[in-house]
C-alpha cells in the first residue's frame, strides 16, 4: 500500500508542477507579448468633429410616407458627393418641413447638405448624436415637392434596386 501511495503522491505532485510551469508559461508570453506590441497614440484616439476630407456623410429619413422618396434623395445627393451612409424611415409619416440635423457640430457642413436641397437654413438644425457615427442627418416633410429632386411636382420615379 506504501508504494501505492506513493504513486499517487507523485503523479500528483506531477500534474501540480506540469500546471504551474503552464500558467507560468502564460504569464510569460502575456509578459512578452504586451510590452513588444505598438501603444496606441493618444492624440490620435481623441474623436474630432472636423471632417477627414470634404466628404459629408449623411443619413436620409423619409418623413412624409410617400414610397421611394428617401431613396430618391439619396440618388440625388450622391450624384452631388455626399457619402449617404443610411437610407430609411423617420419614427413618424407626419412631419410637415424637411430639415437637416448636425450630428457632430460641425453646422457647416449640415448647410452645405442643406444648400443641395435649396433648403433654408432656418431649417438646419443641431441635435449632437455622436453614437451615429455620421455628420448630418436629413428628414424629408411633406414640402418634399418643393426640393430638387422633385421640382416637377411628380413623386419619386427611379425606383430602387430589388432587396433579397
Amino acid at each position: 500500500m506504501s508504494a501505492w501511495r506513493n504513486r499517487l503522491r507523485n503523479g500528483l505532485l506531477n500534474a501540480l508542477l506540469l500546471s504551474l510551469g503552464l500558467g507560468v508559461l502564460v504569464l510569460v508570453y502575456a509578459l512578452v507579448t504586451r510590452t513588444t506590441q505598438p501603444r496606441p497614440d493618444p492624440s490620435r484616439a481623441q474623436p474630432s468633429a472636423r471632417l477627414v476630407g470634404d466628404i459629408i456623410q449623411v443619413e436620409v429619413l423619409n418623413g412624409a410616407g410617400v414610397d421611394h422618396l428617401a431613396w430618391e434623395t439619396t440618388q440625388f445627393l450622391r450624384d452631388r458627393g455626399f457619402d449617404v451612409v443610411h437610407t430609411g424611415n423617420a419614427k413618424s409619416f407626419n412631419v410637415e418641413e424637411s430639415v437637416v440635423i448636425d450630428r457632430i457640430g460641425d453646422m457647416e457642413s449640415a448647410r452645405r447638405v442643406a444648400r443641395a436641397l435649396d433648403l433654408p437654413t432656418d431649417r438646419v438644425r443641431q441635435n449632437i448624436q455622436t453614437d451615429y457615427y455620421l455628420d448630418a442627418s436629413v428628414i424629408l416633410g411633406e414640402d418634399y415637392r418643393q426640393l430638387p429632386p422633385f421640382a416637377s411636382g411628380s413623386p419619386p420615379s427611379r425606383k430602387p434596386p430589388a432587396s433579397n
